[in-house]
């Protein structure tokens, strides 16, 4: 189902004019109204068939294939930008919205869920996908940093009780890239390695995306017999997009949540507490049962595919799509929510 987004934004294209918007109205329109009709699921892969279905080729060649699919994908949506036919301020829009959905909305999803995993090719793939974004340091911050400070105020990437989420989108940003480089200039040290130097992943993940694109403007620009400057700015435009819908979600899946400090600087255990939750039925089909995120947190190296739903997980009113819009107006996000989570914290009390 995930397919389906990409399919929408070469279907508008083709299509011409307001139908550029078609990603977007299925993402934030039609899939919220699904959800609202088919509702959730609360069903669990049995315990004696986890180790079966985790390990089934066809859900990791599904993420596989994503890979190659996302680079296709990208490639043509660069020969749009340089030979196509946009020409209103609302196709490119619509354009650049919809390739942002794809690579941001469902390929750094793809990306989350192969960076947990302990094959080199696996991780190999989510760095490739996260250097179309321009956010490879998601792949150091998210594992070796997020994933140990959740819910806990040394995590940017946890948001807070009544924070906004534009404010959310700076503290996350900025604070997550430099947390990325803190992360990094340590693993160094302790491997008494040079902090500056061709061992640094931070310095390949600030020049990979900028040799990637420059490289792509240059063979287009070639072909067109001019410079295309509408590329990189597409570019970065569509990496922009990508991955603030990265930190809406992040926004959602931990707004407000805190572990209790048991001792200075050491919190309890991650459990299924410690994340929203929702086992919306459609959209989790498009983002590989991201939004199980309860049992992702604890249980960062299992399978998409035999996550669980908690019951005693706090849970979301309704899937991200519809949260990532209500997000976006932080006075009924707060109404929303706020009183959600005061019914978690009497809970987890």
């Amino acid at each position: 189902m995930a397919f389906i987004i990409p399919a929408a934004v070469v279907a508008g294209y083709y299509l011409g004019e307001a139908w550029n918007w078609l990603a977007f109205g299925i993402a934030f329109l039609l899939i919220p109204l699904l959800d609202l009709l088919a509702g959730t699921s609360t069903f669990n892969v049995p315990e004696n068939k986890v180790s079966l279905v985790s390990n089934a080729f066809y859900y990791r060649f599904v993420t596989y294939a994503w890979t190659f699919f996302q680079l296709a994908f990208l490639f043509w949506a660069f020969r749009i930008v340089t030979f196509g036919n946009l020409s209103t301020p609302l196709e490119w829009a619509g354009f650049t919205l919809g390739t942002g959905i794809v690579t941001g909305g469902i390929g750094i999803t793809v990306a989350h869920e192969l960076g947990h995993k302990k094959s080199s090719l696996e991780r190999f793939y989510s760095q490739v996908l996260l250097m179309t974004v321009c956010y490879m340091h998601f792949y150091i911050e998210h594992n070796r940093g997020h994933h140990v400070t959740v819910a806990t105020p040394e995590d940017p990437a946890t948001s807070r009780r009544n924070e906004s989420f534009y404010a959310f989108w700076v503290r996350s940003v900025f604070g997550g890239y430099q947390h990325a480089w803190k992360l990094e200039n340590e693993r160094l040290r302790r491997n008494s390695l040079p902090v500056l130097g061709l061992h640094n992943k931070m310095i390949w993940y600030a020049l990979l995306p900028a040799i990637f694109i420059m490289v792509v403007t240059g063979i287009f620009s070639l072909m067109a017999g001019h410079f295309v400057w509408q590329l990189p700015v597409f570019f970065i435009a569509q990496s922009i997009i990508a991955f603030t819908l990265l930190e809406q979600v992040n926004y959602i899946e931990h707004y407000g949540i805190e572990r209790r400090e048991i001792s200075p600087g050491r919190y309890e255990r991650v459990s299924p507490l410690h994340s929203w939750n929702a086992s919306h039925i459609i959209s989790n089909f498009f983002l590989f049962q991201l939004q199980r995120h309860s049992d992702h947190h604890a249980n960062a190296i299992k399978r998409y595919q035999v996550l669980n739903h908690y019951d005693e997980s706090p849970q979301l009113p309704a899937g991200y799509s519809a949260m990532i819009i209500l997000s976006l107006v932080p006075v009924l996000w707060f109404r929303v929510m706020n009183h959600r989570l005061e019914h978690w914290k009497e809970r987890s009390q």
